[in-house]
């Protein structure tokens, strides 16, 4: 599938990306893709192909742009290694609302801008740390977001005060939310105060539980889940089918 290499320019410097569109001609629905906590890398690229394929033009932005060329992760480890773990959190925690909310405006326009892009709303779909960053941007950009999306996504309805569930009433896209089983960064306490919050609102979603383990969709992720990851590529297909221009 083509491939482009761009440049992101926002408020904080330059962000590089990558849009992966269908064969053939456009224009198509846009989707912004958020990565997982590891980062940009093969696996997320292979991602974002493969939801090219189904017919959508994917923007993968590297949201740690701000940490120059940081290392790359290997996630069969990332989490169990000390030195990982805690390179890993700091960039992580690098990424407050405040950020997330900066540059998600910038990552929206860039991508709208395109000539590959149709329509004035685009999707946005994350997975694990992105599942938030997805809907925090489904919430600061409530006009130019019409579907959101969140897998294996952690802490959506937490006690902190800026966790995503709270900014439900900003958000006017329809949304879909996978959680995992037995899953302590999403546990059955924010489900339901997540479901609390996005009925309350008003919203048009689907929130829901997969009998798979946290990072069930990610192909180099050691729990991947085969039937799972085709569960959220069809789930996808459906919501951006529904909710985007063709």
């Amino acid at each position: 599938m083509p491939r482009t290499e761009l440049t992101i320019r926002t408020d904080d410097g330059d962000a590089p990306a990558t849009l992966h569109t269908p064969d053939g001609d456009g224009p198509w629905p846009g989707v912004l893709f958020y990565v997982d906590a590891g980062g940009v890398r093969a696996a997320m690229h292979d991602m974002a192909a493969h939801l090219a394929v189904l017919g959508y033009a994917v923007l993968v932005p590297d949201v740690y742009y701000r940490h120059g060329d940081w290392e790359p992760f290997d996630l069969a480890t990332a989490f169990t290694d000390p030195d990982q773990r805690a390179r890993l959190g700091d960039l992580m925690s690098s990424l407050t609302s405040e950020i997330v909310a900066v540059d998600a405006e910038s990552y929206v326009t860039a991508l709208l801008e395109r000539p590959e892009v149709a329509g004035t709303a685009i999707g946005t779909t994350g997975y694990c740390m992105g599942g938030a960053l997805s809907l925090r941007t489904a919430a600061t950009q409530p006009e130019r977001v019409a579907a959101a999306a969140s897998f294996h996504g952690g802490n959506l309805a937490s006690d902190a005060p800026d966790s995503p569930h709270r900014l439900a009433d900003r958000i006017r896209a329809t949304v879909y939310v996978a959680g995992a089983e037995n899953d302590d960064s999403f546990p059955a306490e924010q489900f339901e105060r997540l479901d609390q919050a996005l009925s309350a609102a008003g919203l048009t979603y689907t929130l829901e539980t997969y009998p798979a383990a946290h990072g069930f969709s990610v192909p180099d992720n050691p729990t991947h889940d085969d039937e799972a990851e085709q569960r959220h590529w069809d789930a996808l297909q459906r919501l951006y089918g529904a909710a985007l221009v063709g």
